[in-house]
């Protein structure tokens, strides 16, 4: 076996495997393409990345322990030296209309998910506060997230800056009626510290009977309608990453909705595709996209060498018609590599676009998309609700 550092400074084993998926398309891509956002912050990606997909244990290289067990969303740093304010120059990340709602929206959002996740409130704090700093101002939460604390630590964050941020947050009824889904509205509020919400949301719409419980009588539907009347909400959404029937389904059934969450990165416009199938008609509708698992769910095809974080979020932030992709950042170091990917960034032409969809050809069955594939990313509050077993009972 034949060990050698990648551009991050980690080993890596680059012993040739006769069962590796070919790297043609990806050589092509990053020796022919000079891409501004991937070449100026990732020199050297391709020698590293010619090397065959490696399954080796990475490591956090902060902490010196195992990458997975350091964060829930493990990435490979693109560039190397020192993370932190100081070494991070003053620049506005770019806005986007937000679909037809008037606003504009940072091309890139903070995921609240991994907020309540990160080690403590005050580094949330200081993450919110720099975010802001440079112009993310979108902040999209769940009400089922980290148990609340998604909601709680954002809300706490942004007190006293408010006026700044675009809260997007979801509603986790699962099929239950408006009054549930009204109950978990004053939560929400409650947490987030705020009298209204930017963008209220039906989450997780990922069961194939799903739309059908949303549009019931005395549904969730009618009390997004209920919300936005009572001034609590400005714009309804719904949220989902399973099946593109099922979003192509809640919008064939009528509601007006002013936005929706999907996944999009280079492996979905070969496998089940959201991009293909439910990006067109939702910009028809002057609808405003919010992209989610740019590197897929939980960072398996960063770990696991498919692409590179830069690579991931340039194509799900190039792709036309789509308002901001949301990004889990659980720490500083992952905030700075996202501030150091927007620095940088330049919207890929048609032909790097192209470049990274052929690649993601290459693994169409669904291994970086485990969230189409699998129950992963299922809560356990989903399941009860729909009837299935919980993820200690039927794990992925």
């Amino acid at each position: 076996m034949y060990m050698e550092k990648n551009f991050a400074g980690f080993e890596m084993n680059t012993t040739p495997d006769l069962n590796a998926q070919p790297e043609l398309s990806r050589r092509r891509f990053l020796q022919a393409a000079v891409v501004t956002g991937v070449s100026s912050v990732v020199p050297t990606a391709a020698g590293a990345l010619e090397a065959p997909e490696s399954h080796a244990q990475e490591i956090h290289p902060k902490a010196n322990i195992p990458m997975g067990a350091a964060m829930p969303n493990p990435i490979i740093p693109n560039f190397q030296g020192e993370y932190g304010s100081s070494s991070m120059p003053s620049f506005q990340v770019p806005k986007r209309p937000m679909g037809n709602t008037g606003l504009q929206v940072s091309i890139l959002g903070m995921g609240g998910f991994h907020l309540g996740a990160a080690l403590s409130q005050d580094m949330v704090n200081d993450m919110v506060a720099k975010a802001l700093d440079h112009g993310i101002n979108l902040f999209d939460n769940a009400w089922e997230y980290q148990q609340g604390a998604g909601e709680e630590r954002v809300g706490i964050a942004l007190k006293g800056k408010r006026d700044q941020a675009i809260l997007v947050t979801g509603v986790c009824t699962y099929g239950r009626k408006k009054d549930t889904a009204m109950r978990m509205l004053e939560d929400s509020l409650t947490r987030l510290q705020t009298d209204h919400v930017d963008v209220w949301q039906v989450h997780d719409v990922i069961y194939y009977n799903d739309p059908e419980l949303a549009y019931q009588v005395d549904g969730v539907l009618e009390a997004l309608t209920a919300a936005r009347q009572q001034g609590k909400v400005r714009f309804l959404g719904f949220t989902g990453h399973k099946n593109p029937s099922i979003h192509l389904d809640m919008l064939d059934r009528g509601f007006h909705f002013d936005t929706v969450q999907m996944p999009i990165n280079p492996f979905d416009p070969s496998f089940r595709s959201f991009e293909r199938n439910v990006l067109p008609m939702a910009v028809q509708k002057g609808m405003a996209v919010f992209s989610v698992k740019s590197m897929s769910g939980s960072g398996e095809s960063i770990v696991r060498g498919a692409l590179t974080p830069t690579e991931a979020l340039s194509y799900a932030m190039s792709v036309p018609g789509v308002s901001s992709t949301v990004s889990g950042m659980e720490s500083m170091d992952v905030l700075d590599q996202n501030l150091e990917i927007l620095r940088n960034f330049k919207p890929l032409v048609g032909k790097q676009m192209a470049a990274l969809r052929e690649h993601g050809r290459h693994y169409n069955d669904g291994r970086y998309e485990l969230y189409k594939t699998t129950v992963k990313y299922e809560s356990d509050l989903g399941r009860a609700e729909h009837g299935f077993p919980s993820s200690t009972e039927l794990p992925a």
